[in-house]
């Protein structure tokens, strides 16, 4: 039997890094995918197999190796999302570097962890081949690492216990409330072996999709009241994440009271964004007025990112070149390259029609 889960990238429309710091952020899911196919195997294959089709990676333990390895996790426990110890990390590592694992991809390494922990964690040593296929590309600030981590959780508990899903139905089928939030957590723990120590907001808005604030673990859905048409703008600029946010704890310890008005100002910034998105226009000049307020706070935000140390040049160049049609645009994610936003007012989508 095989079942496939998808997952969304996300943009973060202000408030990254502070989030990280506990401030409040506003994210978004986008119409960018990550698949996770899953299929059983019977006993008689006895191995576990992970492609990762996109980045041509393809791996494949027998079920007795992960057993000899991991024999201390014992029997699955799907229901009660755990974090992965620092000893049950080193064992995975023993797996990952059996693996013929090119130099040039090493990056990706935490990527099949989380994705070993997830599996054993989730199904136990159930021989079975899973691929993974994404529209996101990797490292861009789009949330590819938390799409992976959501959809490799969700196809993994729709095979579980803990999860009451007829699988044997055809088409996209949705989780229960509680079994969201049992799939988020477990994703959350996926996110923390990539990451170290993410917010949360990525796997969150990923799983719950639409419109979130997020703020120290806890998150409110947003209910957009107004068209928001976000360009984003691949600087191919790698970056790593954990380095970056690590970059900004270290600005912080540094410079403390500094930091705290940025990551306070920051803070604003997130919650009149949920406002105003959230306010109902009466008509094409209060829309315009509630686009020139997102213009200026998305400046803004980007002004303050500036000051944590998490632009680059690549981004300054962008925003630069938008500047000159008078378009407002921000980083998105950690920074450092990766990718940015640009707001594209309603008037501007009008003009272009009619031509």
């Amino acid at each position: 039997m095989e079942v496939k889960a998808r997952a969304p990238g996300k943009i973060i429309l202000a408030g990254e890094h502070a989030v990280v710091h506990g401030y409040t952020a506003v994210a978004s899911s986008i119409n960018l995918y990550t698949v996770a196919s899953l299929r059983l195997c019977s006993e008689d294959e006895d191995k576990i197999r992970l492609h990762l089709k996109d980045v041509g990676l393809d791996f494949s333990w027998p079920v007795e190796r992960i057993k000899e390895v991991l024999s201390h996790l014992g029997a699955p426990f799907s229901s009660t999302p755990t974090s992965c110890s620092l000893e049950i990390v080193k064992s995975i590592a023993t797996l990952v570097e059996e693996q013929s694992f090119p130099e040039t991809k090493v990056g990706l390494a935490s990527g099949v962890y989380a994705f070993l922990w997830l599996y054993t964690s989730i199904l136990g040593f159930k021989p079975a081949t899973v691929v993974v296929t994404s529209e996101l590309p990797v490292g861009a600030g789009l949330g590819s690492s938390a799409a992976y981590c959501v959809t490799l959780s969700a196809a993994l508990l729709a095979f579980s216990d803990s999860v009451k899903l007829d699988i044997s139905q055809k088409g996209w089928l949705t989780f229960k409330e509680a079994d969201i939030e049992l799939l988020n957590k477990w994703a959350f723990e996926g996110e923390k072996i990539i990451h170290g120590k993410p917010s949360g907001v990525d796997n969150s808005v990923s799983t719950f999709g639409n419109m979130i604030k997020f703020k120290s673990g806890n998150m409110t859905r947003i209910n957009s009241n107004m068209p928001l048409r976000m360009l984003i703008t691949n600087t191919k600029v790698g970056r790593d994440t954990k380095a970056l946010v690590a970059n900004v704890s270290a600005r912080k310890s540094r410079h403390p009271d500094a930091m705290c008005s940025v990551l306070n100002a920051i803070e604003s910034i997130s919650d009149e964004w949920s406002t105003i998105i959230q306010s109902h226009p009466l008509d094409d000049l209060s829309l315009a007025a509630n686009e020139e307020r997102l213009r200026e706070l998305m400046e803004m935000n980007q002004g303050l990112l500036l000051a944590m140390g998490v632009s680059h040049a690549s981004i300054e160049t962008i925003l630069q070149t938008t500047m000159k049609y008078k378009l407002a645009s921000k980083l998105t994610g950690a920074g450092g390259g990766g990718c940015v936003l640009t707001l594209l007012p309603t008037r501007i989508l009008f003009y272009l029609v009619l031509l």
